[in-house]
């Protein structure tokens, strides 16, 4: 009869220790797949937000080269507005996925982004010095290389 109660101990405690260690793996497992997945969401916001505010910029700069009333500097504001619209909402997306320094590094984007945009509106002679909006991207584009647990580039500073 022992023997009977001993066998059927050490069944249970084999059962509950396969089941723990499998519901483990699976919690593991999903923990995994929902990292991956948030990467890859969190991967294709910033490349967009990055390629939408190259867009901004270079309609703003053809828009403010272009000659006052024509046709052809309408068009390009219209174009300006309407990629200005789109990286609106891809930063509402940035600020709930990503980290908060690469959100700081977006919204200082932003501030140099809607300045260009005013002189291309007001077609001011002085835009916003180029260099300026490149040394903000690079800083995002570090940010969100931290963010994602990517490596900085070897070839900057």
């Amino acid at each position: 009869m022992i023997t009977q109660i001993v066998t059927l101990a050490g069944v249970l405690i084999g059962a509950l220790t396969s089941y723990l260690s499998t519901a483990m793996a699976e919690r593991a497992r999903h923990r995994r797949g929902m990292a991956t997945r948030w990467d890859e969401r969190k991967l294709n916001t910033y490349i967009e937000y990055a390629s939408c505010v190259k867009e901004v910029y270079g309609a703003a700069k053809r828009a403010r080269r272009a000659a006052e009333g024509t046709e052809d500097r309408m068009q390009l504001l219209a174009e300006m507005v309407e990629a200005e619209q789109r990286r609106s909402i891809l930063f509402e997306t940035l600020v709930l996925l990503a980290a908060p320094a690469a959100i700081k590094a977006a919204h200082a984007v932003n501030l140099c982004l809607w300045q260009e945009q005013t002189a291309a509106k007001n077609q001011e002679a002085t835009p916003v010095v180029e260099g300026d909006l490149e040394a903000l991207m690079n800083i995002y584009h570090e940010q969100a290389r931290t963010d994602l647990g990517i490596p900085l580039s070897p070839w900057r500073d």
